[in-house]
């Protein structure tokens, strides 16, 4: 007997990364900052008063609210601080989708869409992209109630330039969130689509651009009237005070910020070349992972899942997915300069073995 609703209990929820327990280990799975915080997060959680954590926190995070909009061009009031990119996800969801009023989005894309649109309950619309990643023309018909475009797009480091965006805001009726957890190492982004269009919801997030995926922090941009609606479907304290003031300290560092990302930027033109030259497949990425077919200058290649494999086997993690039309892809996080170095290193070993797979 289960005492869930049918579609809960139906429903694999989302899986994450793996996580070694392990510390010497080179981590290029789940698209963390290779680089520390800003040192002003790091002044900020040493200045953390007792006050701040015996009372509740800022239920709309105001320091934040400001910090964010003075950044991005907008006013407080079209921010709303999130626990992570995917608190945002589930909000929107719930606000806008039911059994009547479907989700759509391009595919592939960020599993977890499909697993809160079915603990929602309501009907999925997937329009695969073309081989070239396209903005799939479809998706302005769909006749969805919200439509997800992750840009940068996960898993794929694609790009759908703005003004395309821009026109598919303004052929459909209901919602566009654009999920921009990536969008830190992108030379575009949609801020200003907020400000020309009334149902447009930008999503960013601290993890990857500001090294704080253990914070969990990220944010809303939308004009009032769509973020007052999202406050009203948000936990009362969904983002907590040590959250807060850390997430403050480290929007206001925009140089350090920029110095890190000009790294992963460079660094993932370097690692792309060198995976080319070993027979990889690698389009230009606009974030901070790489997307590399496997094999593709060889008749008989190495599968992706044991080239997967057998680097965990060396403590090298990476992200494979035994899915329709990427098993033969790997994406690869930006590390730094050593750990990328470990990775060529292994790569060429796995390679050169051939057929010895385990």
């Amino acid at each position: 007997m289960s005492y869930f609703r049918d579609n809960v209990e139906r429903t694999e929820g989302y899986t994450p990364g793996f996580q070694p327990k392990a510390t010497e280990v080179v981590k290029l799975n789940t698209n963390e900052n290779p680089y520390p915080p800003s040192p002003r997060v790091m002044e900020a959680l040493a200045a953390i008063r007792p006050e701040q954590l015996r009372r509740y926190p800022d239920p709309l995070g105001t320091a934040f609210r400001e910090a964010a909009a003075e950044l991005n061009g907008v006013q407080p009031e079209n921010i709303m601080c999130c626990n992570g990119g995917d608190d945002l996800l589930s909000i929107a969801i719930r606000a806008f989708c039911d059994e009547r009023r479907p989700l759509a989005y391009p595919v592939p894309t960020y599993s977890l869409y499909p697993v809160l649109a079915r603990l929602q309950n309501c009907e999925v619309i997937e329009i695969p992209f073309d081989e070239r990643f396209n903005l799939p023309a479809g998706l302005a018909t769909a006749g969805a109630a919200l439509t997800i475009v992750c840009n940068p797009n996960a898993p794929t480091g694609s790009f759908v330039p703005v003004e395309e965006l821009a026109s598919l805001a303004d052929r459909r009726a209901g919602v566009l969130l654009v999920d921009e957890a990536y969008v830190d190492f992108a030379e575009q982004n949609c801020t200003s689509l907020v400000k020309g269009f009334g149902n447009v919801i930008v999503l960013r997030s601290l993890s990857k651009g500001y090294s704080l995926a253990g914070l969990r922090f990220g944010y809303a941009i939308a004009q009032k009237d769509l973020i007052d609606g999202l406050i009203k479907v948000k936990d009362s304290y969904n983002v907590d005070a040590l959250a807060i003031a850390l997430a403050t300290a480290a929007i206001k560092d925009q140089a350090y910020f920029r110095r890190n990302a000009e790294k992963i930027k460079k660094a993932r033109k370097a690692l792309s070349e060198q995976l080319r030259s070993l027979g990889f497949a690698v389009p230009d990425s606009h974030s901070n992972f790489i997307f590399a077919q496997v094999g593709a200058k060889d008749v008989s290649p190495l599968p992706a899942a044991c080239i997967h494999e057998q680097l965990a086997q060396q403590n090298i993690f990476v992200r494979y997915w035994n899915a329709p039309g990427i098993q033969d892809k790997l994406r690869i996080s930006v590390g730094t300069k050593e750990q990328n170095a470990k990775l060529i290193s292994a790569l060429k070993a796995i390679l050169s073995a051939g057929g010895d797979r385990p």
